[in-house]
């Protein structure tokens, strides 16, 4: 296995990976991209999106950071993380697509007003994107808070890849003010998952990269 993750380390859609495959043990190399790598034609023939994470294992090249997480999930099937039971794989997916259409696009409203746009000078905060965000995010929080009252872990009472996806944003839920809070079972569920002892070793390399 030659696993390599391309990412841009400091990104919620490079954490899932980076944190899936710390948590499975798998041996991998950390691409760590540079600005405006995504861009150039090297980049551009692993992943016509131009977008990041991208993983490559040997000549085989994969993007999407959730068909990311099914892929590394593969090589260790006996971590039980997508289960082998077609229903029962499908309460994972649904929610990996969740994340997807809706969990992930309401988190980068955030994200980028309130990290992205300060960390690279590209002005103040739109403050009508907040108040969208906000309540986009509050809605699915709710649905959220609901799922994981019912059960310990996100698709059931296992941890799956589910979990692994749908917690990516919330290491900077602090710094960008999530409005996820009064909800205890969300918060239940984010101290188990950074109890895990890959998450402190994957936080780490979450660092902005420093400026030449």
């Amino acid at each position: 296995m030659t696993i390599t993750l391309y990412v841009f380390p400091p990104s919620p859609r490079a954490f899932k990976p980076i944190l899936l495959a710390n948590h499975l043990g798998i041996e991998h190399t950390l691409h760590a991209l540079a600005p405006g790598e995504t861009k150039s034609p090297d980049f551009a023939r692993l992943n016509l999106n131009q977008r990041q994470p991208v993983m490559t294992d040997g000549d085989y090249a994969l993007w999407e950071s959730n068909a990311i997480l099914e892929y590394l999930a593969a090589q260790k099937p006996e971590a039980g993380l997508m289960p082998k039971e077609m229903k029962a794989q499908l309460q994972v997916r649904k929610w990996l697509y969740w994340d997807l259409a809706h969990w992930d696009q309401a988190a980068a409203i955030f994200m980028f007003e309130r990290f992205v746009k300060a960390a690279f000078n590209m002005g103040t905060t739109n403050e009508s994107e907040i108040a969208r965000g906000t309540e986009l995010m509050t809605r699915l929080a709710d649905v959220l808070e609901t799922q994981l009252t019912q059960n310990r872990f996100i698709a059931g009472d296992h941890l799956t890849l589910a979990d692994f996806a749908i917690v990516a944003p919330l290491p900077y839920r602090d710094i960008v003010s999530f409005p996820i809070a009064d909800r205890p079972s969300i918060a239940r569920w984010i101290a188990e998952l950074e109890a895990l002892p890959a998450w402190q070793k994957s936080r780490a390399l979450q660092a902005m990269p420093k400026a030449a």
